[in-house]
């Protein structure tokens, strides 16, 4: 590691806007001098890149190995929500995190997740009350309220949710928002409590409503959620109001790139490239108050070297002036970190999972590629021996959720356009209790995932027959200790045997995680029941 060090390039300049030919001098972690050189240079220089929202548990890694795979495409800070392993471990769930975190230089700011549980119509593993937000608002390791995903609560000033928006304020730290499809009236309300971010945005106007009443859009591209291409135009409408997020990324699609993978989509579809890189570094420093360089002096010397303004392939990582990744090596010392969860359920039998034809017609989710909003149908349902089963040839499939932090009745519902033409899917990540989910075209092979997530106390599950492919997440359910590029492996054992078995989603193991989120229309499954968010209720799975 040296003290002082000088490097050479071709300098982007996001605040001046202009690229020059310049000599940059790093002295104790700090950029002190830049000059410009009459030297020609081929590679460039840019600041360090920041993932504006992201639930570092969707990688299925623990922070510091997280920070291995990020920084091979120069990320070097993430605005990071806990949420994930809150809703199973509460505060000491964000403890870990943090914990975690600050064994690498990597810069992880974490906010106070603000919706444990999301609902309360589903089991979590913890709660995290106003209180709780209250302590965790007065650390100076957390950096922000995290997403405010119970809007309703916004809206109609459930007094808990008040209180933990105004301990933000007090504390003088941002509040991020979530609010699929909110407008009119109550989006003013929602707004009015100033929460000035927004990653759920699905249409370019619902995206400038939002701006317009003092939110900035965070526009995602993440393994099961993609908002880029609907999203795009922002870059030249609203430059200052927008910033780049991954939210949820798989541990196949971390190891293929991240944030700087957006930028080069983005700069080939011909936005400015001053605004682009702005997106992914200055935007989110300025909005988050983040200690993250820009390459100006005085700065922390976070930077990247990249090969061309086009393709973004990233050829060394600078964080605080340390090399931290050099063309093809990655510098960040591998660590091994303790094991913490929470799965307390005992293995299930097909009874458990049987439901009785007590109606002519159900309700059925369908779920949409790409996207976590789902639709819903009513059908005439397939019925075997007074059951109703999966009927494969019409993609309509059964699916469970099981509590497992304590043993109950597993909740059923059906589902389309997974499309498995045989064995079962299942899962501990379940957004947001995560619960366990499965998927399945019979009960046997449910009920046979479903008990490897179990017997596994967490992880990800493909079955047919015999065949059994399985990802163990050890920590919490959510991540493995494993190192990137293994856990990316043997996720694309699991999701490959997933494809093989029929399903036609890019992430169907994602997709199937949001199936139990009940704060994203339209119907969802939840631990205690089907869910219908457009009413924020339950509803039954017979509509006559």
């Amino acid at each position: 590691m040296n003290n002082e060090f000088i490097i050479s390039g071709k300098l982007v300049d996001i605040i001046g806007r202009r690229i020059f030919n310049a000599k940059l001098k790093i002295v104790n972690s700090k950029i002190t001098e830049i000059n410009e050189s009459g030297d020609e240079y081929d590679d460039y220089i840019l600041p360090g890149l920041i993932d504006s929202h992201v639930h570092i548990e969707s990688s299925m890694l623990v922070p510091t190995s997280f920070a291995r795979a990020a920084v091979k495409s120069g990320t070097v800070a993430t605005v990071s929500d806990p949420h994930e392993i809150a809703n199973v471990m509460g505060i000491d769930g964000v403890k870990y995190m943090i914990k975690n975190g600050k064994k690498t230089p990597f810069k992880f700011y974490f906010g106070a997740p603000s919706c444990v549980p999301a609902t309360p119509f589903e089991t979590s593993g913890a709660v995290i009350d106003s209180e709780g937000i209250k302590k965790l608002m007065a650390s100076k390791d957390i950096y922000y309220l995290a997403e405010m995903m119970n809007f309703p609560g916004v809206i109609y000033n459930d007094e808990e949710v008040i209180k933990k928006i105004k301990h933000a304020h007090q504390a003088n730290k941002p509040v991020d928002g979530h609010a699929p499809g909110l407008t009119g009236e109550d989006l003013e309300k929602y707004a009015a409590q100033n929460i000035t971010t927004d990653h759920e945005c699905t249409t370019v106007e619902e995206a400038i409503n939002k701006i317009q009443k003092g939110i900035k859009i965070q526009i995602r591209e993440g393994s099961a959620a993609k908002n880029f291409e609907i999203l795009f135009p922002l870059l030249n409408s609203h430059p200052d109001k927008v910033m780049f997020c991954t939210d949820d990324c798989h541990p196949d699609d971390l190891v293929k790139g991240h944030i700087n993978k957006i930028i080069s989509r983005a700069v080939k579809n011909g936005a400015d490239i001053f605004d682009v890189i702005s997106a992914a570094t200055k935007n989110p420093k300025e909005h988050y108050n983040l200690n993250v360089g820009l390459l100006q002096v005085g700065d922390p010397a976070d930077f990247i070297i990249v090969n061309n303004l086009e393709d973004f392939d990233v050829r060394k990582t600078y964080i605080n002036g340390d090399l931290v990744y050099d063309n093809g090596e990655v510098l960040l010392e591998k660590l091994t970190e303790q094991v913490v969860n929470n799965f307390k359920c005992k293995p299930i039998s097909v009874s458990n999972i049987l439901v009785p034809e007590i109606g002519k017609k159900i309700q059925v989710i369908v779920a949409n590629d790409g996207d976590l909003m789902t639709g819903k149908e009513t059908v005439v349902p397939t019925v075997d021996n007074g059951n109703i089963v999966s009927d494969v040839k019409r993609d309509i499939l059964k699916i469970v959720v099981v509590n497992r932090y304590k043993d109950s009745k597993p909740q059923v519902g059906f589902i389309k356009n997974f499309n498995l033409k045989k064995g079962a899917i299942a899962g501990s990540i379940a957004h947001d209790s995560h619960n366990i989910i499965a998927i399945g075209t019979n009960d046997n092979e449910i009920v046979n995932a479903i008990n490897k997530v179990i017997e596994n106390t967490g992880g990800i599950v493909a079955c047919s027959g015999n065949m059994v492919k399985y990802l163990k997440l050890d920590v919490a359910g959510l991540m493995s200790t494993g190192e990137a590029e293994d856990v990316a492996d043997k996720y694309y054992e699991v999701h490959t045997m997933a494809k093989e078995m029929g399903s036609k989603l890019t992430a169907p193991f994602m997709t199937m995680a949001f199936m139990a989120l009940l704060v994203i229309p339209e119907l969802k499954i939840g631990d205690k029941g089907l869910f219908d968010v457009s009413k924020f209720d339950f509803t039954s799975l017979f509509v006559e």
